[in-house]
């Protein structure tokens, strides 16, 4: 029978760090989900429907860690405070945040007939909603004190190919994805004396809900005409590990650094 209530632990294992997860109950939130509970991580996952998906916490306990839903809008700026806090009080601790919660531009728009308000959304969600989880997250942090166990701190966004490559049928989501490149440099500079460090990774095509909403003829084209050279769709799988890698601290010398996981697309090649 499945779960009903919002709680799920394993068999308790000393110092397990905990990750928060925004946009954790599907696509690339969920794929580093799963990466982080096979890398000894307790999950916090975020997301906007009132309940967990019961599949989810199953996923993440059956890797052998404890979870937790709490649902939230990222651009509700008044609650961040409030979620991040319990977080810390149900686990103890806090040790690194995914930022992965975004939101895609639709329906495609051609910039010239952009509207204000799907600009504003985008900004409000992807943008501003970010920038101000990671500042609360990292005071939080900072307000902690250097922990004795001496776990990794991180912090890591997830942005994508298009804070590079240019669609003018998705300004939005271009403007708001090369500012978080921004963001990550910004906080990175400034955390990186508490030793936090701060990660960008960069999806490319990724096959998940998100993708297949704006049809893939083009990104097929890219794929079989060799514009990806690893000619193949990304899985949510393939940005996990790269998300769990950053956050388990196995590149420590590393920070404000973006890392591809598009198969090669930011290869340029000649004409």
């Amino acid at each position: 029978m499945a779960p009903t209530h919002e709680e799920m632990t394993a068999p308790a294992i000393p110092v397990r760090p905990v990750a928060i997860v925004t946009g954790g109950g599907q696509g690339l939130g969920l794929g580093s989900a799963l990466a982080l509970a096979e890398e000894g991580f307790d999950l916090a996952v975020i997301d906007l429907a009132p309940e967990a998906d019961p599949a989810v916490l199953e996923g993440v306990v059956a890797r052998g860690a404890a979870v937790r839903y709490y649902q939230l809008d990222i651009s509700d700026l008044d609650r961040q405070p409030e979620v991040l806090r319990r977080i810390r009080e149900d686990f103890g601790r806090l040790d690194c945040l995914v930022n992965n919660a975004g939101i895609a531009a639709r329906p495609l728009t051609d910039i010239l007939e952009l509207s204000p308000e799907a600009f504003d959304r985008s900004v409000d969600v992807n943008l501003r909603g970010t920038f101000f989880l990671t500042q609360c997250f990292a005071n939080l942090l900072i307000a902690s004190g250097a922990p004795e166990d001496r776990v990794y701190k991180s912090i890591v966004i997830v942005s994508s190919i298009a804070a590079e490559l240019v669609s003018t049928d998705r300004s939005q989501y271009n403007v708001t994805k090369s500012a978080l490149s921004m963001v990550v440099k910004l906080y990175a500079q400034r955390l990186a004396e508490y030793d936090i460090h701060v990660h960008e990774v960069r999806p490319g095509l990724i096959a998940t809900a998100m993708t297949a909403s704006a049809g893939n003829t083009i990104a097929d084209d890219w794929i079989e005409g060799g514009r990806v050279p690893l000619a193949r769709w990304g899985q949510k799988e393939d940005v996990g590990r790269a998300v769990a890698t950053l956050a388990a601290g196995r590149l420590p010398y590393m920070t404000g650094q973006p890392i591809w996981v598009a198969g090669g697309l930011n290869i340029s090649q000649a004409p």
